[in-house]
């Protein structure tokens, strides 16, 4: 017997998964993604798109206790659209038209019938470049790499 917790921890990796791929989406290519969709129904605002500060937290060496070690910008947006559905988004930096998009994207994948064209139209493609882009970054980073040997001298 499944438990009904286990379909609800699904659903919400589900979403933190695609709101990662869209926080993390280069503002200019989730804007043209965007605009390819086509009859994108109307939303209402319930949160404009707003700029803050938001406090960075850390660990020393990732398992010490906790530390403020500053703040980030972070837009945020929330939109309704449909029957109740609210689309939420946070991202790093002040681009507005980014957080609004994005919550709207948020929104749209909750409804059963643009699921599956916003995942291959927006998410799918924004994720590819995501990915794209660290794996540049990892070669740049390699090319980098030093390697240091020890020689083992003789016994005095």
């Amino acid at each position: 017997m499944d438990h009904p917790q286990a379909g609800q921890d699904a659903a919400s990796a589900r979403r933190a998964a695609w709101m990662r791929v869209l926080a993390l989406a280069d503002p200019g290519a989730l804007d043209d993604a965007f605009c390819a969709l086509a009859g994108v129904p109307a939303h209402r605002t319930l949160r404009p798109a707003q700029t803050g500060m938001a406090m960075v937290r850390a660990r020393s060496g990732g398992t010490g206790a906790r530390f403020n070690l500053g703040e980030m910008t972070v837009t945020r947006c929330a939109v309704t659209m449909g029957e109740g559905v609210v689309g939420v988004a946070y991202v790093q930096g002040r681009s507005l038209r980014h957080a609004e998009q994005a919550a709207v994207a948020d929104a749209l994948l909750q409804l059963p019938e643009w699921r599956e064209t916003v995942q291959a139209q927006l998410i799918a493609p924004l994720a590819r470049q995501h990915a794209d882009k660290v794996a540049r970054q990892a070669r740049v980073a390699a090319q980098t790499k030093v390697e240091f040997f020890t020689v083992v001298r003789g016994e005095d």
